[in-house]
């Protein structure tokens, strides 16, 4: 079951002149929507008075208290209210926040890439790079070790824009052209 679309917004107009009007929001939340509802009622020419607001970050409650004029059209104030309130039956409330688009970011998994180098070649962490940014890799950190005997171990750590990496195909692929690439 869940809230119907109608009962999403409710409005109590003041029953005498002075009084305040009572706007009440209940639907899910979403990024911004308070702002959103504050924007329209303002555009409408009403005075915020008073607002409460209460969320669990899934749904949310929200209480105005607007001072009007004679002449509001509260039929229309509604409708926009309820325009920006995202769909409010329960079934429609849990597919719109699992949709990955409101999903939070998950951090990108970071790689390790390691190279070996017989001797310090001038440009070789340059020259990897480039190759990296073609490959549409992002170096997020760097470390280059030189052994007492001259060898360099350069560790790249790396993140995949493409999403990629993970898989068998992409790191062969990936190895080969910087292999074919760095030796230049």
């Amino acid at each position: 079951m869940g809230i119907l679309n109608d009962d999403a917004v409710l409005i109590k107009e003041a029953e005498k002149a002075g009084d305040k009007t009572l706007i009440t929001v209940n639907c899910p939340d979403k990024t911004g929507l308070g702002c959103d509802l504050c924007r329209i009622i303002l555009l409408f020419g009403l005075s915020i008075a008073k607002g409460d607001a209460s969320t669990d970050g899934k749904w949310c409650y929200l209480v105005f208290w607007v001072v009007g004029k004679p002449t509001t059209r509260w039929y229309l104030l509604r409708e926009r209210l309820r325009e920006v309130c995202p769909p409010c039956t329960l079934p429609m409330a849990e597919i719109y926040y699992f949709r990955p688009e409101f999903q939070q970011p998950k951090p990108p998994k970071v790689f390790l890439l390691k190279f070996w180098c017989t001797f310090d070649r001038k440009g070789l962490l340059h020259d990897v790079t480039k190759v990296l940014c073609k490959l549409e890799l992002s170096v997020k950190r760097v470390k280059v070790f030189t052994a007492p005997d001259g060898t360099v171990m350069d560790l790249l750590f790396v993140t995949d824009t493409r999403e990629l990496l993970h898989t068998k195909k992409a790191t062969r692929g990936n190895k080969e052209s910087i292999e074919r690439d760095v030796r230049r």
